[in-house]
């Protein structure tokens, strides 16, 4: 089975360095195990993780046991689709890698949103 992103083309690793994705393989992917549906690929910026962290996930700190190391704006990292919308009705979500976000993050997004929000190379991050 052909995983596959948002546009309908094979999903994109996300990122490697710092390590994302459910599985940790650095892809968006996910499975029933998943119960925060960890699919939008964003490269998060200062306004989100202090949105994040005020909602009770706090992504800056590193937690080696789980061999996180924290993130830092500018990061990719596979979030949940769910706390991606809740950034948006804030007015703080962070861009998002269109051709490495999980299909699966269109039962949760709408894809008119999700291009609003495109990450363009040379995009200045905050």
């Amino acid at each position: 089975m052909n995983v596959v992103n948002v546009l309908g083309t094979p999903l994109v690793p996300c990122s490697y360095d710092p390590l994302t994705g459910f599985f940790r393989d650095g892809c968006c992917q996910t499975d029933d195990q998943d119960h925060g549906t960890h699919v939008v690929c964003a490269r998060v910026t200062r306004e989100f993780l202090a949105f994040s962290l005020g909602q009770g996930n706090d992504l800056v700190t590193p937690r080696p046991e789980f061999r996180f190391r924290g993130l830092k704006p500018g990061d990719r990292w596979c979030l949940c689709a769910l706390r991606w919308r809740q950034a948006l009705e804030a007015g703080v979500a962070p861009p998002v890698v269109l051709e490495s976000t999980h299909a699966k993050a269109l039962e949760f997004v709408a894809l008119e949103d999700l291009r609003r929000h495109a990450w363009q190379p040379g995009g200045r991050i905050a």
